[in-house]
């Protein structure tokens, strides 16, 4: 697959759609390190204990938000099209939608730009900047598998 040239950035500027915050075909949970964990219970000001059994499941050997049925596949910090939790939000949110594994062009283009009205809008996000998300984006997913592996064994 042909990756995404962005030495020259990228457009985009987050329009508050919130569709990004909506389970779709191969996107679904949002995933957790142990650093978003921590970053959750202190702007929710809980226990981490208390910020897992009340928002946490575990599928798979993986730690992630809880999912409720009737929200039917919406975020449940997702209140009128807005995150609630913005400044303590995970880092999958973060960095979205400069993750790695959209940083082609037929993903970019068959998926995130035709579901995200952010992506050709506002100002350019210079190529430092999406490099500093890749790598966050990198780093915490390793967390993520590390974290399985030893919930597994």
């Amino acid at each position: 697959m042909t990756k995404i040239d962005y030495k020259n950035g990228i457009r985009f500027e987050c329009q508050g759609s919130g569709k990004c915050c909506v389970s779709r075909e191969s996107y679904g949970f949002v995933y957790l390190s142990d650093n978003d964990i921590i970053r959750f219970s202190k702007y929710l000001k809980l226990s981490i204990k208390k910020f897992k059994d009340k928002y946490c499941q575990i599928t798979e050997g993986f730690i992630h938000l809880v999912e409720k049925t009737e929200l039917k596949g919406k975020c449940i910090f997702l209140k009128d099209k807005k995150c609630s939790v913005y400044k303590g939000r995970p880092s999958q949110c973060r960095t979205w939608p400069f993750w790695n594994e959209n940083m082609n062009s037929k993903v970019w283009n068959e998926e995130i730009s035709l579901n995200c009205p952010g992506v050709g809008k506002g100002k350019i996000v210079k190529a430092n900047k999406i490099k500093e998300f890749l790598n966050e984006d990198t780093y915490n997913e390793k967390r993520i598998f590390k974290k399985r592996s030893n919930r597994l064994k």
